[in-house]
């Protein structure tokens, strides 16, 4: 399970290095490859091969009215090792199309990780915030 959140800076050649905490679950079964996708809250997600195989197998099975669904999830996938350094490379194409350029936070969402953009997650963040707990969290006791 991933969780908690770190602060990273992309390299110069757009590289970022997954914290030690996590590379270990992401290299399930000695594999070395991870994939990336596009997140429609605008991040990436950051998958292990076991997890992406299985979300894979979900956006494929639906229905025709999800096409485009199925070419944001699975047509922009991309398949990345982790070098020896713990690091991966993000494609131009994926940041541009979350907006990293620098500085980025790495979101540990159970079975998978997300990837942002530093500035546009804290501006989301705090509209989320601003708009108060939404009904399904009210009953919710911490």
């Amino acid at each position: 399970m991933f969780q908690g959140a770190s602060a990273i800076n992309l390299d110069a050649k757009g590289r970022m290095s997954i914290p030690a905490r996590h590379r270990d679950a992401l290299q399930t079964g000695g594999l070395r490859s991870v994939t990336l996708t596009k997140h429609p809250d605008g991040c990436l997600i950051l998958f292990p091969q076991p997890e992406w195989e299985t979300f894979r197998e979900r956006v494929a099975k639906l229905p025709m009215e999800a096409n485009w669904w199925r070419r944001i999830f699975l047509g922009n996938a991309s398949e990345v090792d982790l070098d020896g350094s713990g690091r991966i490379l993000i494609s131009p194409e994926l940041r541009a199309a979350s907006g990293i350029e620098k500085e980025l936070i790495l979101l540990g969402m159970g079975s998978h990780l997300e990837i942002w953009d530093a500035s546009t997650y804290a501006a989301k963040e705090q509209i989320a915030i601003s708009q108060g707990m939404p009904e399904a969290l009210r009953q919710f006791s911490f």
